[in-house]
């Protein structure tokens, strides 16, 4: 883990990320590791979400690549926890509606499963695929817990934004793009007088 960042470095790390290893297949799609988390982000900078969504939308799968636990790969029989890899990372840096965001969309979809049962067609095979191992839909107890979570709406956006974020050759801005906002949020969490 990474425990040598700063403020100061937090977004420039994050953008190294992306440069170097954002190529990386994702998951079995159509897209690479970057094009999907650009695409959320992209989709809720459209939509008009707040920064701290785009940026949950950018960063939510970053522990795919902060993970010691590697890649997950459709031949995968156990799940990789890259949910709570990235949440770890980004935790001293981002505030709890980031966190909760990347720590809980993997929840967010067994949740969806289980509380809009229709949502299930919407899922990928990788998606799939990953749910099963994830533990399927939440049970009725896992529901209501998620459900008393005060950034729960946010965190099934993010999902949303997720699910989204596999449109093969769709073209949107880069990490560069996003960065500044990126840190609008550190320093704002920060406690530097910037705008959330």
């Amino acid at each position: 883990m990474k425990t040598d960042l700063t403020r100061e470095t937090i977004v420039p790390f994050l953008a190294d990320i992306f440069e170097r290893r954002g190529g990386e297949e994702y998951l079995g799609e159509q897209v690479t590791m970057a094009e999907h988390m650009l695409q959320g982000a992209y989709f809720a900078e459209q939509s008009g979400e707040d920064e701290q969504i785009i940026v949950a939308a950018l960063l939510h799968d970053i522990g795919h690549f902060t993970s010691e636990f590697g890649m997950f790969s459709m031949d995968d029989t156990e799940d990789r926890y890259h949910e709570e890899a990235g949440a770890k990372i980004l935790e001293r840096f981002f505030p709890p509606i980031v966190t909760d965001c990347v720590r809980l969309h993997v929840a967010a979809k067994r949740y969806l499963c289980a509380a809009r049962p229709e949502y299930f067609d919407r899922l990928s095979e990788a998606s799939i695929h990953s749910l099963n191992l994830q533990g399927g839909p939440m049970n009725t107890e896992e529901v209501a817990e998620f459900e008393t979570n005060p950034n729960a709406k946010a965190i099934v956006k993010v999902r949303y934004l997720d699910d989204e974020g596999k449109v093969a050759g769709l073209e949107t801005p880069p990490f560069a793009h996003f960065a500044p906002m990126v840190q609008n949020v550190v320093d704002a969490h920060c406690g530097v007088g910037a705008s959330a």
